[in-house]
């Protein structure tokens, strides 16, 4: 597994975003040791199943890569964790870390037509909502998503339950929702609380994701990107052997995960040639 601290080849700025509700909220600004002009921004949401993580996961993440390969800047929130704050805690402070990047496009020095997001696990699963928020409000036009493995079915699939995989499970998986969700855990909420409840996938924006194909969140991962598909949007998914949830993250060396690194690079590089949105 990577280290939580920076790679040398990347700047690491801490931030206090201000929220909505008057908090400041800490988040990591990492950028290339020497910037690179009208670059794509990305925030960047660290997984955890709603409930543990820090962003300084953002070392040990894909982003990294975007960064040190096409000098991206990345945005890493600290967002509140269920294990205090439930549902809507989270995504209310992945929306105002988006704003921030959108106001801040020109002091951050990023192309503000090419605002984009990514995350994985729960990460994955709160980029994906926060897609959604962004469309429904029409604040914030995303040029693209990277939703990796994302957690985003609060009820169970046919791979997420009975599921024992390595890292992540059937058992992690409701304790995560319940907390997440409280009483609320096993009934038809928001698509911004669980992104698999959402029935209109239009307007959403182009996706890529990859996830193993014994893993809990093989499933819903397939379902979300098709829905994209049916609706219109383009959207590629690239599928592993294996069970071990988060596999590039946690065994980096592994082939399937330098694989997979490289894929995302490929999909990140035409991306970042072809996506576009207005802002």
């Amino acid at each position: 597994m990577y280290q939580l601290f920076p790679d040398k080849d990347v700047k690491c700025t801490r931030i206090s975003i201000p929220c909505r509700d008057g908090r400041n909220m800490p988040a990591l600004v990492v950028t290339p040791k020497i910037p690179r002009k009208h670059a794509p921004g990305i925030l960047w949401i660290h997984g955890g199943g709603y409930m543990t993580g820090m962003k300084e996961m953002v070392y040990m993440s894909r982003a990294i890569d975007l960064v040190k390969n096409y000098g991206a800047t990345v945005i890493s929130p600290g967002y509140r964790l269920s294990i205090r704050k439930p549902y809507p805690a989270a995504i209310e402070d992945c929306y105002d870390a988006l704003l921030y990047l959108k106001n801040h496009a020109s002091e951050l020095e990023i192309n503000r037509d090419q605002i984009m997001a990514g995350g994985e696990s729960a990460g994955g699963g709160l980029c994906a909502a926060l897609c959604m928020m962004a469309r429904d409000t029409g604040e914030v036009n995303i040029a693209y998503q990277m939703p990796l493995y994302p957690m985003l079915d609060n009820f169970d699939t046919e791979t997420s339950a009975d599921n024992h995989g390595k890292v992540w499970n059937t058992k992690k998986n409701h304790i995560a929702w319940k907390l997440y969700l409280r009483k609320d855990a096993w009934k038809k909420v928001s698509p911004y609380a669980a992104a698999a409840r959402q029935n209109d996938y239009t307007g959403l924006p182009p996706a890529y994701s990859f996830v193993g194909d014994g893993e809990p969140f093989y499933a819903e991962t397939c379902t979300y990107i098709n829905n994209l598909k049916m609706a219109g949007i383009e959207a590629k998914l690239d599928v592993y052997h294996g069970n071990m949830h988060a596999f590039d993250m946690m065994k980096p060396k592994l082939a399937i995960s330098r694989q997979a690194a490289w894929a995302f690079n490929r999909h990140f590089e035409y991306a970042r040639n072809h996506y576009f949105a207005k802002n």
